[in-house]
């Protein structure tokens, strides 16, 4: 009875939102047997229902396959008007595809479109074969960038998503690369295509989420649907400073998929914001040095960047300041000289090193002579 008991309560504490705040959050009911909500900027959960489950994830296997022909463009292995030609690899693809034939050629503008908004496995390989030279190659660098990313739930086996034994993901893992992903703000303008063409006319594609024609804010980003995986998506919205993505795999239909998307991007709109952290003036000011060359370092401090602080919270946001005092020579650039902490309530939010940014040598009879030598050495 008692192990009956801890099991579920297990279950309960798996499914509770994965947060760091201190208010109680409402509870959301979801279809998907695995989800993740996060705030991009900072990659805080602010949901999760079985975040390292072991899943497919169908097409939305494409993220990371957009993600490394993004970096192949911005790095100027690949550029958007490059003309690729269709191997017979790439032409043998089912499921979901544009129909390229083996030979046909196509710029990697079109091809990004057609794996952004058609889902088309065949231009994903004709990409993934230009970046890599071949499809095997182009998997064997998504599973070294995954590792990266610290994706350790994660193996492909190819790069469109279609059912292999052994390519697997997580809810988790999704939610890293498509943070990764959307730093390359121009991946926008496919994922936010709902009808264009290809072939001058003679295709038409819709985007397979449906989210871009009823949700307020989406930007993308990528479905997916097999035997396997169920129907899976990454959803990115953006609301007033607010930048979140939704991840569900395993949803038994496309409308469960979208409607839990949906309430998860729901959740984190109406029951979050960010709030920008400015930095007090003295952490960028100047530090006083005792028995030194010099008499003062100039301080620096990381920028604080922004935090995700709860709708529902009572506290207000609070900084302090800590700077040492009666510090002696030596003094190295980039030793910690204090640090700021940001507060909601008692809650520690985040903490940003103040350090020195001159290095400061101590005042001895050799420190001296070598300055002075230094100083007739430019006379």
């Amino acid at each position: 009875m008692f192990k009956k008991l801890i099991s579920l309560l297990l279950a309960l504490t798996l499914a509770l939102p994965v947060t760091a705040f201190a208010v109680k959050m409402p509870s959301l009911e979801l279809n998907a047997p695995s989800a993740v909500l996060v705030e991009v900027e900072t990659g805080k959960t602010l949901f999760a229902r079985n975040p390292h489950e072991k899943r497919a994830c169908a097409s939305v296997t494409k993220v990371m396959t957009l993600l490394l022909v993004m970096e192949a463009i911005d790095g100027g292995r690949l550029k958007y008007t490059d003309t690729l030609t269709t191997s017979a690899h790439a032409a043998s693809m089912g499921g979901s595809d544009i129909w390229l034939e083996e030979g046909e050629r196509m710029t990697v503008d079109d091809l990004l479109k057609a794996t952004a908004v058609a889902s088309a496995n065949d231009a994903a390989v004709v990409l993934a074969e230009a970046v890599s030279g071949s499809e095997d190659a182009f998997v064997a660098a998504m599973n070294k960038r995954a590792r990266a990313l610290k994706m350790n739930d994660t193996t492909f086996k190819n790069c469109n998503g279609l059912d292999e034994k052994g390519h697997l993901t997580s809810a988790y893992d999704v939610a890293l690369m498509t943070r990764e992903l959307i730093k390359h703000k121009k991946i926008f303008k496919y994922t936010s295509i709902w009808l264009d063409n290809l072939r001058g006319g003679k295709t038409q594609i819709v985007n397979t989420n449906k989210l871009l024609r009823t949700y307020d804010g989406i930007t993308g980003l990528k479905t997916g649907t097999t035997d396997d995986a169920g129907c899976c998506m990454s959803a990115t919205a953006e609301r007033d400073g607010l930048t979140l993505a939704a991840v569900v795999l395993g949803c038994n239909t496309g409308t469960e998929r979208f409607a839990d998307s949906a309430a998860l991007l729901d959740y984190g709109f109406t029951n979050f914001t960010v709030e920008k952290l400015e930095l007090p003036s003295e952490a960028l000011g100047k530090l006083n040095v005792s028995g030194g060359m010099t008499s003062q370092t100039r301080l620096n401090c990381e920028n604080p960047g922004t935090v995700v602080v709860s709708r529902m919270g009572d506290s207000k946001l609070n900084r302090e300041c800590i700077i040492k005092k009666d510090v002696r020579a030596p003094v190295k650039k980039g030793d910690k000289m204090g640090e700021v902490n940001y507060y909601s309530g008692k809650r520690l939010l985040k903490s940003c090193d103040i350090t020195a940014l001159d290095s400061v040598e101590k005042l001895t009879f050799s420190s001296v002579a070598s300055a002075m030598l230094r100083a007739l050495g430019k006379l």
